[in-house]
């Protein structure tokens, strides 16, 4: 299946020409398409998110997964998908500057409920110009142009948070979930956190790295796993650790690392969203995958919308489920096997 940005990079296949980066693109087949429907282009893919790096795993593609990726040259052609966070841009942009020469043509697709109508303003606020030249599928596609040596590079943000009796300071990125502040739903988590003094904990969905460092603070006996999809999230989360002289194990994966084969407690707010849908198959893998990997007396804590269907889906997996606390539109849950 193709997102229908994706689609729109098909449609619009002949402005691509010699070697190709693609950037941020979906979780979806068209590496594949572009290989088939494109056999002469040399294709490279810029990935800071798992999942979609693992369909872009190819023989004939150079994948780049690291935030500040080391390019061995330049393009000819770039295609950016339009980020969900408006700062993401200039801060992939920047990124990009080594790959970038005075003829590379750089074009830009997104979904329009993604935000990319705006996508001419923005670029004007970066000293940079976007016309565009394709309308369809209820996506967009621009073209990008101006002085990209001049774009500056964007630094990670660093602020502090009072909160559950302790004092953190924490790191983001652009992109990462809720960047440069604390949301409600993890502020209530983190007055709520389970009383695990030691064993194999993971901070799931990790983001900036708050809930795991919290953990690691208030229980330095644990064995402190955080993990992310984003590889932008796996950065923050390093700094946000190193900042308050914590140890833990940060990793990149798509859904619950493969190791350790077992932990004695998952802690999360978990994304609910694919681009800008719901989508609950997110949630019920995570949560069907923690209690299969949970120890016999492991728990589960989550927040998330109240409004949300979590209680069932949690029911469905796991043989307790309690209602740990409910405030602002947020609740959080417990969950074990032991009845």
């Amino acid at each position: 299946m193709l997102a229908t940005a994706s689609q729109l990079v098909l449609r619009n296949i002949n402005d691509l020409k010699g070697k190709v980066l693609v950037v941020e693109p979906m979780a979806d087949s068209l590496a594949t398409e572009l290989r088939h429907l494109a056999p002469e282009l040399e294709l490279s893919c810029y990935s800071t998110d798992a999942a979609a790096a693992a369909c872009w795993a190819h023989d004939s593609v150079t994948l780049y997964t690291d935030v500040s990726p080391q390019f061995t040259g330049t393009f000819d052609t770039v295609v950016l998908f339009y980020p969900k966070s408006k700062d993401q841009l200039a801060f992939t942009l920047a990124q990009l500057k080594p790959a970038l020469s005075a003829t590379t043509a750089v074009f830009v697709t997104g979904d329009n409920k993604g935000g990319i109508k705006s996508l001419a303003s923005h670029a004007q606020k970066l000293g940079l110009g976007a016309n565009k030249l394709d309308n369809a599928k209820h996506c967009l596609w621009f073209s990008l142009f101006g002085d990209f040596s001049r774009l500056a590079a964007v630094a990670a943000s660093s602020f502090s948070i009072n909160a559950a009796g302790e004092t953190l300071t924490l790191h983001s990125l652009p992109g990462v979930f809720n960047h440069g502040k604390l949301d409600i739903g993890t502020a209530l988590l983190l007055d709520n956190l389970p009383d695990v003094s030691q064993g194999k904990v993971l901070d799931f969905a990790c983001g900036c790295g708050v809930i795991g460092a919290m953990l690691k603070r208030k229980h330095p006996a644990i064995e402190l796993f955080s993990s992310d999809i984003s590889s932008l999230a796996v950065k923050a989360t390093e700094l946000t650790l190193a900042a308050n002289q914590l140890s833990g194990t940060v990793i990149a994966a798509d859904g619950l690392p493969d190791i350790p084969k077992q932990f004695d407690c998952i802690v999360s707010n978990p994304p609910f969203h694919t681009g800008i849908k719901t989508d609950y198959s997110i949630v019920d893998t995570f949560i069907r995958q923690s209690s299969a990997r949970l120890s016999a007396n492991g728990s589960l804590t989550i927040v998330a919308n109240s409004h949300l269907a979590y209680m069932e889906l949690l029911q469905q997996a796991f043989k307790k489920v309690t209602l740990k606390a409910k405030a602002n539109g947020f609740a959080v849950y417990r969950a074990t096997n032991q009845s």
